[in-house]
């Protein structure tokens, strides 16, 4: 009883259709792209109004005002419903559920004296066609990408993992621009306390508005204040149900064209769905090379500047002597010389991914030739410390990821200043410092390092190396999905005779 007067005292009906006018223009401050028209039936009056732009004109003046000036019945609530039955409709009595609805296209036609409006969702769907991926190539594998319409998004989804087990739970976030948020996981798989944890910090999350996924996963993510990202984002919608069906949890955003996934490891950046459309060997031969570019990108650099500055003795003489000559002429020591010809790759590769594509792929080939042939002839660095920043920046885009690609790569600059001041020391001082602080780390509260710590071996198939298909029968344990079991390991491996 409590509730429905409550609901009573929040509801503005009945009023009169001129009070409702009244009422929207001093909301929408007499904006002109608000249509409001009045239409009258033996002395009773109806409102229709919506946003002009955001609905199809041509689907409310056949599908609803005809039906509606036509209709040979008294004119309520109703009977309203009753005649013009179209998808999509339903009934509001609060001002703010109305300003809400409004915004995304909904239709709404009010019989002065009743208690609430009718509403219809006819809005107009601006989309872009299905494109092939961009941020995210693949040689194996589907190539279509999410686009900006959160509905094309779902029905991409949906095609993905065909079960009636899928949630694509929803959500409103934003309170000057509400965005639409949905929640999607396999209800029988994925482990209820990820689901929980994900929902309410997107329930308690109150901002003005939600530009991107990629802006969202910053509100809520475990940890503000590191480099590394801790949700996955991508554009692939194979990487999105792959993840889903493997227990984890995949939130899509409305005019983005990006979803990401939760929990991440730090091994989920360093995968990519075409390990698993390859060989298995093949695929595990792919990992291999990735963690070892890894290593070249975060400690070549450094150790050649360590090395150079105060360890000649590693070096082997006829490398020092080559190293000598190309330094000879270079006035500057390591360290500055490493960070300058960083910086030049950084500025050449931000200029080639903000220029138009054909120059951007122009600057990025033959601008780093120019600039670094130059840079060795006015000598300001050496032939042997191109060829290091070459490699280095060759290995940080290996990582599929492009964002932990970027974290890497800036990861680079502080362990070339340890390198310059502290030698040897100061490198695995960062080292030390980078494996402590991604110990620390958590995603969506599960560890960020997972299965390395905590330490569980039947993970390590799934992260570091590959094992055939067949043998690939549990899900990750590390993040506890309620059905561990993919399938019957001896049906997978039961072998049939020639004749059969």
């Amino acid at each position: 009883m409590r509730n429905r007067r409550k609901r009573q005292s929040d509801s503005i009906f009945p009023l009169k259709v001129d009070e409702l006018k009244t009422i929207m223009e001093s909301k929408f401050e007499n904006n002109p792209d608000l249509a409001f028209s009045i239409y009258e039936q033996e002395n009773k009056k109806v409102a229709v109004f919506s946003i002009a732009y955001m609905v199809e004109a041509e689907m409310v003046e056949n599908y609803l005002l005809k039906p509606l000036l036509n209709m040979k019945k008294e004119w309520t609530k109703k009977s309203i419903l009753n005649e013009i039955p179209l998808g999509g409709s339903d009934t509001k009595d609060k001002l703010e559920d109305i300003l809400h609805k409004i915004m995304i296209g909904e239709v709404f036609v009010y019989v002065e004296g009743e208690d609430a409006v009718v509403s219809y969702l006819l809005s107009k769907k601006e989309k872009r066609d299905l494109k092939q991926a961009e941020t995210e190539s693949l040689v194996l594998g589907p190539k279509v990408a999410f686009t900006e319409s959160i509905i094309t998004n779902m029905n991409i989804v949906r095609y993905g993992i065909r079960s009636t087990d899928l949630v694509l739970e929803r959500l409103v976030i934003g309170k000057r621009s509400p965005r639409e948020v949905r929640l999607i996981y396999l209800k029988s798989i994925a482990n209820d306390t990820d689901i929980n944890t994900m929902r309410q910090r997107l329930q308690d999350l109150e901002v003005d508005n939600i530009e991107d996924a990629a802006v969202l996963t910053q509100y809520i993510e475990d940890s503000s204040s590191t480099i590394f990202p801790q949700f996955y984002l991508t554009e692939l919608p194979d990487r999105f149900t792959y993840s889903v069906i493997k227990g984890k949890i995949g939130v899509l955003v409305e005019n983005s064209p990006d979803a990401f996934i939760a929990p991440s490891s730090f091994f989920s950046f360093l995968e990519s769905t075409e390990d698993i459309y390859m060989r298995w060997n093949a695929g595990t031969f792919l990992r291999f090379l990735r963690f070892f570019a890894i290593f070249i990108a975060i400690l070549l650099t450094p150790a050649y500047v360590a090395a150079t500055t105060f360890h000649y003795e590693v070096i082997p003489t006829q490398e020092l002597i080559t190293i000598g000559e190309s330094r000879a002429k270079v006035p500057f020591p390591p360290i500055y010389e490493a960070l300058v010809l960083e910086f030049m790759i950084e500025m050449l590769r931000e200029a080639g991914a903000r220029l138009p594509t054909k120059i951007g792929q122009t600057i990025g080939i033959v601008g780093g030739v120019v600039v670094g042939t130059a840079a060795v002839q006015a000598g300001i660095t050496s032939n042997f410390l191109v060829v290091i920043v070459a490699l280095s920046a060759l290995a940080s885009y290996t990582i599929p990821n492009y964002l932990m690609s970027t974290s890497i790569r800036i990861f680079r600059f502080p362990m070339i200043i340890l390198a310059g001041t502290l030698g040897m020391i100061g490198i695995m001082f960062g080292i030390c410092f980078l494996i402590i602080h991604l110990l620390k780390l958590t995603s969506l509260g599960r560890p960020y390092l997972a299965p390395i710590y905590p330490f569980r071996w039947e993970d390590l198939n799934k992260v570091l190396y590959r094992l055939p298909m067949s043998k690939q029968h549990k899900r990750f344990s590390s993040y506890q999905p309620k059905d561990l079991i993919r399938f019957r390991k001896r049906k997978a491996v039961k072998k049939k005779d020639i004749d059969e």
